[in-house]
């Protein structure tokens, strides 16, 4: 019993996504190859030319001040122009038959002309063509949507007309108008790359030339510019079923994604990004003939007969589904060997990107990032797939990751070794425990690299916050103070993050072990004084030695000190007399106006005996004239390598350093130089 056709719930029925926008041009196109073929010409002797149509009059009134001088109006259309064989009576039979299997042999499924009409409001098309007397004859016709076949023509052809088929796909839709390639290269480069088999097989493809207004694209010269290597082909079965790899090397002066092409009817209808599926293939391999990228091409009558109708997947199942007995093939079976493959055609390249990428792991980890070294033979258990133009901070990055990844790795072993199994030997518990030992030992380790890598970037970032600019001026005060601790903040409000900021090593170990530390506060601000000044020291320190601590009797020794350190810009020569202008002064007046207040601990416990409590003062500056001259009228002296000077205030009960930044990088450079040599760091 014959049924009828519903051309309209057809071409509703068929779907085309609109990142496959440009599948119409690409099925017009390799029509025009068939047509080509069908006609019995050789390759070398078909021509096809594809003219883009714009909407210029809506781009030079709407979008041209938004693209720049050089761009161009939407993409609305597409005119493909062939001398195959043409529109004669057969072939506009089966055009007229929808899901024809006139050109079955050909991977053709009936459903191309559909496609045309999902993305374009119709197709007129002109065709000039030789009929069974050996006449040439003109049809044309207009196909759209809901009429299908309309205002059909045929007519006899002049004498001097040649053999030639148009296809105008015209007034492309909105949604599409947005997704489709804006560029000529770049809709050359996707049509290569649709019709790449036709280029590679014997015999090669038809001239295809690309025009939009004056400028032009031949595919035959865009082909050339990419591949200068001939291609290798591997046939293999799987599962009894024949299989075609086509490996493809592409010279270019730019990277082009390594990527496997799975065609079913001589054409891509699935594209796979192979970075990630298979180790070392980043950047750019290299052989014998210089640098390469890799593409390759899967065919198989498998493929065929399983790709979608409308040729933008395969309908393969991921998994296997073994039903009766019956093995049934899955992409999984197909990407094992497909991979398996490819490492062994690209293997010596591949083996060269490993050891690059190997040496760059290991000099990043050796100078950058000890931290990672104790547990890098864990992170994964086979060597990490590093590419060697990786940026440091994205390698920083991923190995931060594996790192947590073993991090709570350490953890949930942790909490299983409290729970020892019912069953379990005590020589597998044993063995349990101590796999976890030292694991945490490791990740111990690590972060004790990570702290010291730490130290040794902030003296890299001291250094340069006091060079000069290249404006010829220093850096103000504050980057320096930042850099030794936040500002504004004290031990009270400070933040988790903003306390791993702090860097008061620089000055002197001990400050890091404080009661209450202060950071450009007032001093009636302070909780550790009933002082009302309003003056803002640069840092304010108070340490107690046992905490809390009551001091009642007058004969016992202190048992905290307070600490003032003052920052100055670097290289400034202002200094003079007045506790506004000499810095030795003003820390030794923020130092007295603290004690003049009842001093308390941070928790409001009263300490006694204040005049007693030892009182340091650090002055971080450059030693200018000026400063070494106020240096010279308190007294002070020099230290042995001429970077400072120091001394004692009887009338203050307080020790005065100070502290070039010279020394300030130096002095932190020697007390951490043992630990920086144990990881390999610089100390230059």
């Amino acid at each position: 019993m014959s049924m009828d056709t519903n051309f309209i719930g057809r071409l509703r029925n068929t779907r085309l996504p609109i990142s496959h926008s440009l599948i119409p041009l690409f099925e017009a196109v390799v029509n025009s190859i068939h047509a080509i073929e069908d006609f019995g010409m050789p390759s070398c002797d078909g021509r096809i030319s594809i003219e883009i149509f714009r909407n210029e009059d809506l781009f030079s009134k709407k979008v041209s001040h938004e693209r720049g001088p050089d761009a161009k109006g939407d993409i609305i259309g597409f005119k493909i122009i062939d001398n195959g064989i043409g529109f004669n009576d057969k072939n506009m039979a089966s055009f007229r038959t929808l899901d024809s299997d006139y050109k079955t042999k050909k991977g053709g499924r009936g459903i191309g002309r559909l496609l045309w009409l999902k993305a374009f409001k119709k197709a007129q098309i002109t065709s000039s063509y030789v009929d069974n007397n050996g006449s040439l004859k003109t049809r044309s016709f207009i196909f759209c949507s809901p009429s299908g076949v309309t205002d059909e023509m045929v007519t006899d052809s002049p004498t001097a007309q040649q053999r030639e088929t148009s296809v105008y796909l015209d007034y492309l839709q909105k949604p599409y108008i947005a997704a489709i390639p804006k560029t000529l290269q770049t809709i050359a480069n996707s049509l290569l790359e649709h019709s790449l088999w036709y280029f590679l097989r014997d015999g090669g493809a038809p001239k295809i030339i690309i025009c939009d207004g004056e400028d032009i694209e031949d595919l035959d010269e865009t082909y050339a510019l990419h591949m200068f290597t001939s291609s290798k082909v591997e046939r293999f079965t799987i599962k009894d079923i024949d299989f075609e790899l086509i490996h493809v090397k592409l010279r270019s002066s730019h990277r082009i994604p390594y990527i496997a092409l799975y065609c079913a009817a001589n054409r891509v209808v699935k594209k796979e990004n192979l970075r990630s599926k298979i180790k070392g293939l980043y950047g750019m391999l290299s052989d014998d003939d210089g640098a390469f990228s890799y593409r390759c091409l899967v065919a198989s009558s498998f493929l065929d007969e399983n790709v979608r109708p409308e040729r933008t997947d395969l309908d393969i199942d991921k998994s296997a589904l073994d039903l009766l007995d019956e093995p049934s093939i899955s992409f999984d079976d197909i990407q094992k060997e497909i991979f398996t493959r490819i490492t062994r055609y690209l293997h010596d390249s591949i083996e060269s990107n490993k050891q690059r990428g190997q040496e760059r792991l290991e000099e990043f980890v050796a100078k950058r990032a000890p931290r990672y070294r104790p547990i890098l033979n864990r992170l994964a258990p086979d060597p990490l797939d590093i590419d060697p133009d990786i940026s440091d901070k994205d390698l920083d990055i991923l190995l931060h990751k594996h790192l947590s990844e073993f991090e709570n790795q350490i953890i949930k072993e942790g909490h299983d070794l409290m729970s020892p199994g019912a069953d379990e030997a005590i020589q597998d518990y044993s063995a349990r425990v101590q796999h976890y030992l030292n694991g945490v030992e490791d990740m111990k380790k690590s972060d004790l690299a990570g702290y010291v890598s730490h130290r040794r970037v902030v003296i890299d970032f001291l250094k340069n916050a006091i060079k000069c600019n290249s404006d010829g001026r220093y850096t103000r005060e504050e980057k320096t103070h930042q850099l030794i601790m936040p500002m504004r903040t004290d031990s009270n409000e400070i933040t988790i993050f903003e306390s791993k900021l702090s860097n008061l090593w620089l000055i002197n170990e001990r400050l890091a072990f404080h009661d209450y530390l202060a950071s450009d506060k007032t001093i009636r601000s302070m909780p550790i004084t009933s002082a009302t000044e309003t003056k803002e020291p640069d840092l304010c320190c108070l340490q107690l030695f046992d905490n809390p601590i009551l001091i009642t009797e007058k004969n016992l020794p202190p048992f905290a000190s307070l600490t003032i350190v003052e920052i100055k810009r670097p290289m400034r020569d202002d200094a003079k007399s007045g506790e506004d202008d000499d810095p030795i002064e003003q820390a030794l007046g923020y130092l007295k106006r603290i004690r003049d207040g009842e001093v308390t601990s941070s928790q409001g416990r009263p300490i006694g005996n204040v005049d007693n409590i030892p009182g340091y003062c650090y002055i971080l500056c450059d030693l200018t004239t000026s400063i070494i001259k106020r240096c010279n009228i308190h007294d002070l002296t020099l230290t042995s390598d001429g970077q400072g000077f120091f001394g004692y205030k009887k009338a203050y009960q307080a020790y005065i350093e100070v502290i070039s930044f010279n020394q300030l990088v130096n002095s932190a450079l020697e007390r951490n130089k043992a630990f920086f040599d144990r990881l390999g760091l610089p100390t230059n």
